[in-house]
């Protein structure tokens, strides 16, 4: 009966209020401001920084939902230069090598100031290497974009599962018809054990073996897992537990 009704006084039906004491201008004005301000909750969702507690870089992170142009190669060599040799990187390499040292990973080091040195510079050039290769040399000559793109939505299982997932899957430089898509990340495959196998050159001849290589090859895409996982959820870090002040 009443499905009957509406459809006998439809003029009836549009001529009423849309509530009552409510003018359509009104209403029309909390749709307005309603829509207006929804997207102000979500804002910052995914927003990065330029570093992570003012101290880490995070320079090569994207922004979830933000679309970027290609890098040119210049670019890719800058943004390399920034990773290594930012003042935090030389924080980052003696935290390395102090753990390294402590653990006593190369006897042949010795220990005390020299030792330590010795532990330092391995290190700086090990992640000196293994940066030129896999943000710049082989991302230029591959055309692959070497930043992280925030996925930023979803569960925590989720966006883990993804951030890791950028070791092997990377995205394109756009192409003519200006889409992005999706290739085997090579650069931080292949440049990491490239990086490992220069290493062999100036470490003590017992590391140089296959093993050893092999072992400084997964420690550091361990690394670079580790790292994505922070970059991913930064955000909402820095969004509920510092109120975006970093």
């Amino acid at each position: 009966m009443r499905l009957h009704a509406q459809k006998a006084e439809p003029i009836e039906v549009a001529e009423l209020p849309d509530a009552p004491g409510v003018s359509s201008s009104d209403s029309a004005q909390q749709i307005s401001s309603s829509t207006s301000t929804a997207p102000a909750s979500t804002v910052t969702d995914g927003k990065q920084t330029k570093r992570i507690l003012f101290i880490v870089p995070n320079f090569r992170s994207v922004s979830a939902d933000e679309k970027l142009p290609p890098q040119s190669s210049k670019e890719k060599f800058k943004l390399m230069l920034e990773d290594s040799f930012d003042y935090s990187s030389f924080i980052y390499v003696g935290i390395l090598a102090g753990i390294s040292d402590a653990q006593n990973s190369y006897p042949e080091f010795g220990h005390g100031g020299v030792g330590y040195g010795r532990y330092y510079w391995h290190q700086f050039a090990d992640n000196l290497d293994g940066n030129i290769l896999t943000e710049a040399v082989l991302p230029s000559a591959l055309h692959e974009d070497p930043r992280y793109y925030t996925l930023g939505h979803g569960g925590i299982v989720k966006r883990s599962i993804y951030s890791v997932s950028r070791l092997a899957i990377t995205r394109s430089d756009l192409t003519a018809t200006n889409s992005a898509h999706n290739t085997l990340n090579i650069s931080e495959i292949v440049g990491n054990g490239a990086a490992s196998g220069i290493s062999g050159l100036y470490y003590p001849s017992p590391y140089r073996t296959w093993t050893k290589t092999g072992q400084r090859w997964l420690v550091q895409i361990g690394l670079d897992g580790a790292s994505n996982l922070v970059k991913e959820f930064w955000p909402d870090i820095n969004s509920f537990v510092f109120h975006s002040k970093y």
